[in-house]
């Protein structure tokens, strides 16, 4: 199992901009071999910023691997930002993790 997530920091006042745009993409992740599950995780926030995870399980790193070099992922991240690029602190932080136990 393989778990990758991404970190985004997002101005304070514009978590529910940024929720809508998790809520209304196609993510095309259903038909990604491999792919398992996702969810958004909203994290704590202070004056600076509310930290936000994507969180996405797949069977293993080289089907996540393969999401991010597949027609489905450009797909999917068209319009990444967009109109709303403005809301974010930063680029996200990808972090992966293979399970060992």
């Amino acid at each position: 199992m393989y778990i990758a997530m991404n970190r985004f920091r997002i101005k304070p006042g514009c978590e529910s901009d940024f929720i809508g745009i998790w809520k209304n993409r196609d993510t095309y992740l259903d038909s990604v071999p491999g792919f398992k599950e996702f969810h958004l995780l909203q994290g704590p926030g202070n004056e600076e910023f509310t930290l936000f995870a994507s969180h996405s399980v797949w069977d293993s790193k080289q089907d996540f691997v393969n999401w991010t070099q597949s027609e489905q992922f450009r797909k999917a991240h068209a319009g990444a930002g967009g109109k709303s690029k403005d809301i974010y602190l930063g680029p996200p932080q990808l972090e992966g993790f293979e399970a060992v136990v």
